[in-house]
C-alpha cells in the first residue's frame, strides 16, 4: 500500500461507513471521552476531550500495531485518527 492509497483509505474509513455507524467523530469521541472519564475519574484532575480520545485511539493503534501481527488496518486508522482529530482542532479554534 502506498502513502496516497493509505490516506485514501483512511479518508473512506472516516467519512463514509464507520461515520455512518457511529456519528460524527467530534460527538462520538465525546462519548467516549465522557465515558474514560468516569473510568479514569480517580487518576484525572480534569475531564477528557474528543481530541484527548483521538490522539488515545492513535495510541491504541500504535500499540497493536507494535504488539502483534502486522495488519495494514492499523496504519489506516491512525492516519483516520489523526485528521478526526486535526479537524476536530481546526473547528475549536
Amino acid at each position: 500500500m502506498t502513502r496516497s492509497e493509505c490516506l485514501d483509505a483512511a479518508k473512506v474509513a472516516v467519512t463514509g461507513e464507520r461515520e455512518r455507524q457511529y456519528g460524527k467523530p467530534e460527538a462520538n469521541f465525546q462519548m467516549i471521552a465522557d465515558l474514560w472519564t468516569v473510568l479514569l475519574r480517580d487518576k484525572l484532575t480534569d475531564f477528557l476531550t474528543a481530541k484527548d480520545v483521538a490522539e488515545m485511539m492513535i495510541q491504541f493503534k500504535l500499540a497493536r500495531a507494535r504488539g502483534g501481527e502486522f495488519k495494514l488496518d492499523n496504519y489506516v486508522d491512525i492516519a483516520g485518527y489523526a485528521a478526526c482529530a486535526a479537524e476536530i482542532v481546526s473547528k475549536a479554534e
